[in-house]
């Protein structure tokens, strides 16, 4: 199988986390096996530290992390999360574990989260999008304790990936095997902001004839306040495996329950005006928070304090207004079965089944007057009636135009409080995205060994069924306990209305044929292709009302979009001079299909008519990529228990019209409020990126070790572009240059693509003086850009986190291991920009800050 490793994630990864990276030998199992292979307990952590062995055995860059590690950075962190400190690896969020999915943003080598893949014990998670349509995050399908490891391909992923979405790299999740003996554990964890953790896990042991068989079930629930608001992360999941492994067959059974709910974050809007004139456009935007925290519970003073009687929040405030609430909730169901057979001594054949089942909404309670655009054609019934001029703006219930002569000021105000006693009579509304996933998919591999060539055949077919509705409803006066973050609007009260309604049925095929050649006993040569099919057709059973979607003209698009890649090739090869020392390379071309996401976001079917879809449909072109990637790495043991492990990695990617959903509806700037608007799909043509990663391990002794990484990328867009409001948009293949839009044309040629810093680097620190382990990490992220024409940048951030933990006995009847840990993630209490919103606006982003320092308390105990 085509997969560089890297040791130079690998080392980095390695040092990073006290007792590490597995390596897999030449003859190392194939993926479907290795998946399944026994990973150590929590309770059989190796003392050493900082044991780290370099993945030299393939031709891409791969580097993985045993779930040892994973809870040493946090307990019940999401692995996500966890890979933060690996080197081209930005993963950013507004909660220490990374469980909030609505703010997490993650980059890998100048790609964005829904253009890598991503699995779990090689079931297909989909592209990671908030509101996802097509899959669910690591930590939805794998409780974090149970997880074995993680692999990261930071540069192309492996051939037999199941993702239609990896552009660039992947992350691997697997879960952790049952263990052969008997044994509970048992993690609480206790911390800032009334947080608690609890795990438990029971292990039954080898059981049945010949101990073939073994299993476990395990629960968690996590509950912990947000830091800046009166809202509370929390939910329960629920896994359960069970292994028969007789002689040359395997059958694995896996179970996964989630419900969570998540109380989001809001952003604040930041503009930054470069004139006078600029100043007085947009005095609202000086008003710039450091956090904007919800009111809720405070019901009343919300409505008396902070809103006017019509609905309106301050106009002062501008986009940077609060909600009452905003929340995600989630529950999944995730299951698969897999067979593994032993055909002959060279073939072997692996077959999986899984299903997942989604429904989850995400809620947004907030004034009314910043949705009235929406509420207003669905709830007033003079609207068809009114002049255009007439109708209410933003953040203006009932408030006459001044351009309308049609109404007096008498008039208006009694319509916006005949609106606000539409929905409640409390002055807010709640909006919904409610969600529904139904996926049932196939992955099969045969793996036929012929003399030095190892080749393997294999496929995986997905069908999905999506529904998202986009609904609204009253907040009742009276009864505001029916509006709270821990309820789905939808299981206590009727929708005022639906505003719109789709759904899409997804056909997913993915093909490939790859060959290992060991050419002699220091030459790998690896190469093969893969295919990439999907069939889409996105449908709207429920249109939005004329009015009440800004950007639509006639209804929103229907249609099939079809997209067959029958031929992406990758080669590569790896060179082992002496045991020591290797270098390697990987070629491989991407494709990243459409999204087929029916409730806004990037895809064609939210396009602003059926005209603009049609042309996409039959001119337009994904995404697609070529990854060139060579490397350097050594391995060297100096003795006396002194190591260095290093590695230089370069690379380079010539990424294909690069698409960007241009939002008709920037409510970021323009203070359009929580009511959304359709996109314009714009292809801006070329992206090339350039980039190096370097990494050192160094281990002195058996209780030291220090690791640093540094890596470097400069992804520049290729042209301009231009955008209309019926067309897909084109690249201009010139560049005008400066950071004004030009006659339509906007400045994009020459510019750093946003959000992503040019230098990151990562260091960790580890001591082990007997009973006693601490830990320091420190994580550098460079100046980012924060809009498309690089007209404003956020500054560079250090944020540093530490862990001491001290084993109160280790393999003392009844106890095998029991530990105290103390966690302090931002210990120097950092303060500044995190996760940013990109403004399609000149001078205009969106922002969410930096968690304060918090501290976390871990008691676990095997038995």
């Amino acid at each position: 199988m085509i997969r560089i490793s890297a040791s130079l994630t690998a080392l980095a990864i390695s040092l990073a986390f006290p007792a590490l990276a597995v390596a897999r030998d030449a003859g190392a199992a194939p993926e479907s096996e290795a998946a399944a292979a026994p990973a150590a307990a929590p309770a059989d952590v190796a003392d050493d530290v900082s044991t780290i062995i370099v993945t030299g055995t393939q031709a891409r860059t791969s580097v993985e992390l045993p779930g040892t590690e994973i809870q040493k950075i946090l307990p019940g962190i999401s692995p996500l999360k966890a890979i933060q400190t690996l080197p081209g690896v930005l993963y950013i969020t507004a909660d220490p574990w990374g469980y909030n999915e609505q703010n997490a943003q993650i980059f890998i080598h100048g790609f964005a989260a829904n253009q890598l893949g991503y699995t779990m014990d090689g079931i297909p998670l989909g592209d990671q999008s908030y509101g996802n349509y097509n899959g669910l995050s690591p930590q939805r399908a794998v409780i974090s304790e149970n997880v074995g490891r993680v692999v990261v391909s930071t540069g192309a992923g492996d051939l037999a990936t199941a993702s239609n979405s990896n552009l660039g790299g992947t992350v691997e999740t697997y879960s952790s095997a049952p263990l052969d003996h008997l044994g509970v554990q048992v993690t609480q964890t206790l911390g800032s902001y009334d947080t608690s953790r609890t795990y438990g896990r029971f292990d039954t042991g080898a059981f049945g004839p010949d101990g073939a068989n073994s299993a476990y079930i395990s629960g968690a629930r996590q509950h912990a306040r947000a830091w800046d608001f009166n809202g509370t992360q929390g939910g329960w999941q629920a896994n359960a495996k069970f292994v028969h492994d007789a002689g040359p067959n395997k059958l694995t059974l896996y179970f996964d329950y989630n419900d969570f709910t998540q109380p989001n974050e809001d952003a604040t809007v930041f503009f930054v005006p470069n004139t006078a004139a600029g100043q007085t456009a947009w005095p609202d935007q000086l008003y710039t928070p450091y956090t904007k925290p919800f009111f809720y519970p405070a019901f009343n003073t919300y409505r008396s304090a902070y809103l006017n009687p019509f609905g309106n929040s301050p106009a002062a405030e501008g986009s940077n207004y609060r909600n009452y609430y905003s929340d995600a909730q989630r529950t999944d169901y995730l299951a698969y079965a897999r067979y593994d057979a032993r055909l002959s001594d060279n073939v072997s054949w692996s077959n999986t089944g899984y299903l997942h089942h989604n429904d989850g909404v995400g809620v947004v309670a907030g004034p009314l007057g910043q949705s009235i655009t929406t509420a207003q054609p669905y709830l007033d019934p003079g609207y068809a009636a009114l002049p255009a001029n007439c109708r209410f703006t933003a953040n203006n219930n009932g408030v006459r135009p001044a351009a309308c002569v049609a109404l007096t000021d008498a008039q208006a105000a009694a319509a916006g409080q005949a609106l606000v006693a539409a929905t409640g009579g409390s002055g807010l509304i709640t909006r919904t995205t409610e969600y529904r996933i139904d996926r049932v998919g196939v992955i099969s591999a045969l793996d036929v060994t012929l003399g030095n060539h190892k080749i393997e055949f294999g496929g995986w077919y997905e069908h999905n069924r999506t529904t998202q509705w986009r609904r609204w409803y009253a907040v009742p006066v009276g009864n505001a306990g029916l509006s709270t973050p821990y309820i789905r609007p939808l299981d206590v009260m009727a929708p005022l209305f639906t505003q719109y309604q789709g759904e899409a049925r997804i056909e997913q095929l993915q093909l490939h044929l790859q060959d290992s050649w060991q050419a002699s006993d220091k030459l790998l040569v690896q190469a093969g292709f893969k295919t990439s099919a999907q069939w889409a057709d996105g449908r709207f059973p429920v249109q939005p009302k004329a009015g009440s979607l800004s950007g639509l003209t006639g209804g929103l698009p229907q249609g099939k979009i079809d997209t067959k890649k029958w031929f992406l090739p990758a080669v590569g090869a790896k060179y082992d001079f002496n045991g020591h020392e290797q270098i390697y390379f990987n070629v491989q071309k991407n494709l990243r299909q459409y999204q087929a996401y029916l409730a806004g976001g990037g895809g064609p079917w939210f396009t602003g008519s059926q005209a603009a879809f049609d042309l996409f449909a039959t001119q337009g072109k994904p995404e697609s990529s070529w990854t060139y990637e060579a490397g350097f790495r050594t391995n060297r043991n100096f003795g006396g228990d002194v190591s260095l492990n290093a590695q230089i990695n370069y690379y380079h990617v010539d990424f294909s019209n690069r698409l960007l959903a241009i939002s008709t509806n920037p409510g970021g700037i323009a203070g359009g409020g929580i009511t959304g608007g359709t996109s314009i799909l714009v292809n801006v043509g070329n992206v090339k990126t350039d980039g190096v990663d370097a990494a050192l391990t160094l281990r002195l002794g058996r209780n030291v070790s220090l690791y640093n990484a540094a890596s470097y990328n400069l992804s520049k867009y290729q042209s301009d572009y231009t955008s209309t409001a019926t067309g897909i948009g084109a690249a201009t293949g010139t560049c005008i240059g400066g950071y004004l839009v030009v006659g339509g044309v906007v400045p994009t040629c020459g510019k750093l693509l946003p959000g992503i810093p040019k230098w990151l680097n990562k260091t960790v620190a580890t001591v082990s003086v007997g009973p006693f382990e601490t830990q320091l990490i420190g994580d550098y992220v460079g100046r980012r850009f924060a809009t498309f024409s690089n007209d404003v940048s956020v500054k560079s951030y250090f944020l540093t986190s530490l862990r001491v933990a001290v084993k109160l006995t280790d393999d003392v009847a009844p106890l095998r291991k029991a530990e105290l840990a103390l966690n302090v993630t931002n210990l120097t209490q950092e303060r500044g920009k995190s996760t940013l919103s990109i403004g399609s606006a000149v001078n205009g982003y969106s922002a969410y800050p930096i968690p304060p320092r918090q501290f976390f308390v871990t008691l676990s105990a095997a038995y």
